[in-house]
């Protein structure tokens, strides 16, 4: 069975400029593979409205599940929510559910419920709500894209409030061997491997060890026998010294 599969939109000048460092890609793949969701293209743009609506018309339409982080605060920039509404040409505005969520948590704590903070209750009218249980300000899935917070934290915690509600398949298990030479000296075994074991990945990643040269290979697959015979093989290929 082939599992579902999921891209990624990561929105932000800050990520594009260097000023801030994505995380929420690394931590949105290790979920889904673990789920058994093949993240498949991650695709970063800027807080720009046309960027926004081209890529995830682009993406939802190729991928089960779309996932993006980044735009949906309380600033002027903040324009993801209304960018997605605009791809599936649906209305937004605040809408009542997301108001008495922001409402009941800035009464309980004494924060003024002020236009900014307000704008973070604009939903799309044929959206769900993702919980947010970090800060409260839902994000939102319409069709097959789920909207979410840039703030790692709570990033993180709407993945895990999306991923139950998510069918996954089978997870994706791997192996790892490192061996003390050269990517190019590897590449020929590595090669007649890929082809005795087709339905496993196979993945060579050389490093540079203190001026010694050395390559890590990662077999992935599905199967877990497969994976272990792949494995064997390559041990008794490259047998450590």
């Amino acid at each position: 069975m082939t599992n579902p599969t999921a891209a990624m939109i990561v929105i932000g000048d800050e990520i594009l400029s260097g000023r801030t460092r994505d995380s929420n890609m690394n931590h949105l793949a290790k979920e889904l593979t673990q789920h058994g969701v093949e993240l498949c293209e991650a695709r970063v743009v800027s807080d720009d409205r046309a960027a926004i609506v081209q890529a995830v018309r682009d993406l939802s339409g190729c991928y089960d599940h779309i996932f993006t982080s980044g735009g949906i605060g309380p600033t002027h920039d903040d324009i993801t929510a209304d960018s997605v509404a605009e791809a599936f040409g649906d209305h937004i505005d605040i809408r009542d559910d997301a108001r008495k969520l922001l409402m009941d948590y800035f009464e309980s704590r004494g924060v003024e419920a002020t236009e900014g903070r307000m704008r973070m209750a604009r939903i799309p009218d044929s959206a769900t709500l993702i919980d947010n249980p970090v800060s409260i300000a839902p994000g939102f899935t319409i069709r097959n894209v789920h909207v979410m917070a840039g703030v790692p934290a709570v990033f993180e915690a709407m993945v895990a409030s999306v991923l139950p509600g998510i069918k996954g398949g089978a997870p994706l298990l791997s192996q790892t061997l490192r061996i003390d030479r050269p990517e190019g000296e590897v590449a020929g075994p590595l090669r007649k491997l890929a082809e005795t074991y087709p339905d496993v990945s196979i993945g060579s990643y050389p490093f540079n060890d203190k001026g010694a040269f050395g390559t890590n290979i990662v077999i992935r697959g599905q199967d877990g026998a497969s994976v272990d015979a792949a494995m064997i093989a390559l041990c008794e290929e490259f047998p450590n010294p």
